[in-house]
C-alpha cells in the first residue's frame, strides 16, 4: 500500500488528496476542521485500501499532529505534500520527517512571499529529501490581478507530485506570476 500525508488537504488540495486516492494511495489528511472530500472513485475501485482519512490536528501542536498522523497512517508514508504557514512551517515539518519512509518524495507548497521580493527560489524545508517545491502566486486578470483558484492549484501541485513520483531531479515549480508579486492581489 502506498501512503500520502498531505498537510493542508481540506482546503486548496483537496483535488491533490482526491487525486490521489483514485490513484490507488492511501492518504491521511490532518486538519483543525473535517471537510468532506469528494472522491467520485469508479465502482470497480472495491473495498481495496485507498481511501482518505480525515484527523483532527492543529500546526499549533506539533508533536501531537505527527503523532495522529502517525497512527492513522499506518506505516511510513512514501509522499508529504505540505502547505504550512511560515509561521508553522518548520515545527510541523520536523515533526512529521520521522513518519517519512527512506526515499520518500516531498512536495512542499509555498506562497508567492516565498520568492518575493528578490524573486529568488526558496530553498525546501526537508533537504535530507528529493523535493519538488511549489510557489504560488497569482494571475493577471484584466486590470487586476487575482488569487489562483483551488483547481489551479490543485492541477499545478498534481505536476509536482507527479514529478516526484517519476524520480525527476527536484525542480521549483511556479504556479502563476510570483516574481513581480508586491502585497497586492
Amino acid at each position: 500500500m502506498r501512503r500520502a500525508l498531505v498537510v493542508g488537504g481540506t482546503g486548496m488540495l483537496s483535488g491533490v488528496v482526491a487525486e490521489l486516492v483514485r490513484d490507488g494511495w492511501h492518504v491521511v489528511v490532518p486538519s483543525r476542521r473535517y471537510a468532506p472530500i469528494p472522491l467520485d472513485l469508479p465502482e470497480s475501485a472495491g473495498d481495496d485500501d485507498r481511501q482518505a482519512i480525515w484527523i483532527e490536528a492543529d500546526w499549533s501542536e506539533p508533536g501531537s499532529f505527527a503523532e495522529r498522523a502517525d497512527r492513522a497512517l499506518g506505516g511510513e508514508a512514501d509522499l508529504l505534500v505540505a502547505w504550512v504557514h511560515d509561521a508553522y512551517r518548520e515545527d510541523v515539518l520536523a515533526a512529521v520527517t520521522p513518519l517519512l519512509a527512506r526515499g520518500a518524495v516531498v512536495v512542499e507548497v509555498r506562497g508567492a512571499t516565498a520568492a518575493a521580493p528578490h524573486g529568488g527560489k526558496p530553498e525546501p524545508s526537508l533537504p535530507e529529501h528529493e523535493t519538488q517545491l511549489v510557489v504560488l502566486g497569482f494571475v493577471r486578470d484584466g486590470e487586476g490581478t487575482r488569487w489562483l483558484t483551488h483547481r489551479e492549484i490543485s492541477e499545478g501541485v498534481l505536476e509536482a507530485v507527479r514529478r516526484a513520483l517519476a524520480d525527476r531531479p527536484p525542480e521549483t515549480h511556479q504556479i502563476g506570476e510570483v516574481n513581480s508579486y508586491a502585497g497586492r492581489v
